[in-house]
């Protein structure tokens, strides 16, 4: 996958034409991976390597669509570890399987900078536009939508589905409802028409999408703001038990907005 840089500082990857041209890559991957993961290296490290060299953005196997590439730019690397994980079934213990895959947990932490140097500059920034642009946009969203729904009660006023509505309205500045139509017809028919049933695909599209109007919208110091509360609820979920580490167990309980977010 290529990688150019937007104006904004959002690096986007491009996947290779077709299944077939990225194939000699892929299966380069897969030996290399399963000559290393538990001999040569801890599994998790074999993995991450794969991840950085893996070179398709989405493919079908078992019946299965996986995509990880969301927008062209943010790589969903839980998934892509999940496939990945499927090539050396043996050498993965179930526990620590299951803790990657529904906690974000890999048995030993690694740090931020390991991680660049194990996947590559260009895997990790768009490993970040999907922590930012996905995981973080929606802790977001919860936090204004929890502002609003408590600001309600404090008014006597019931709660009701226009609390959804205000919260989009405050951070992308129109309604739900509005703003998919959009997404759907910017998407050409990709996705679909119907505005009810999105896809769990199309969703994380549209969150993204979300994302990169939002920076486009606002000042610099509005969007850090933001997206430190995002965090912020982020952290607080995760202290709380009530999340595992969806999309990143590498970024410290004290980091701070990328600098395409901080405007720094």
């Amino acid at each position: 996958m290529a990688a150019p840089t937007h104006e904004m500082g959002i690096t986007t990857v491009i996947p290779a034409g077709t299944d077939a041209d990225a194939l000699p890559v892929r299966s380069s991957v897969i030996e290399r991976l399963r000559a290393a993961a538990g001999r040569v290296e801890p599994w998790h490290l074999a993995l991450l390597r794969a991840v950085g060299e893996w070179d398709l953005a989405e493919e079908t196997l078992g019946g299965r669509r996986w995509r990880y590439v969301i927008g062209g730019e943010a790589l969903d690397w839980l998934t892509l570890a999940e496939r990945l994980c499927l090539e050396i079934p043996d050498v993965v213990p179930i526990d620590e399987l299951e803790d990657l895959l529904f906690r974000g947990v890999l048995p030993e932490p690694v740090g931020g900078e390991e991680l660049r140097q194990l996947i590559g500059p260009y895997r990790h920034t768009a490993y970040l536009n999907f922590w930012y642009g996905v995981v973080v946009e929606e802790a977001l969203q919860l936090v204004i939508e929890e502002g609003i729904r408590k600001s309600r009660l404090a008014r006597c006023y019931g709660d009701s589905d226009d609390v959804v509505d205000e919260s989009y309205r405050h951070l992308y500045g129109e309604t739900r409802v509005e703003l998919v139509s959009q997404f759907l017809g910017e998407a050409n028919g990709i996705w679909g028409l119907d505005r009810e049933s999105l896809s769990f695909a199309a969703w994380q599209e549209f969150t993204y999408w979300l994302f990169k109007k939002r920076i486009r919208k606002w000042h610099p110091a509005r969007i850090a703001s933001d997206t430190r509360r995002g965090l912020d609820r982020l952290r607080e979920l995760r202290r709380d038990g009530l999340v595992g580490n969806p999309g990143s167990p590498f970024v410290a309980d004290n980091a701070e907005p990328i600098p395409l977010l901080s405007g720094r």
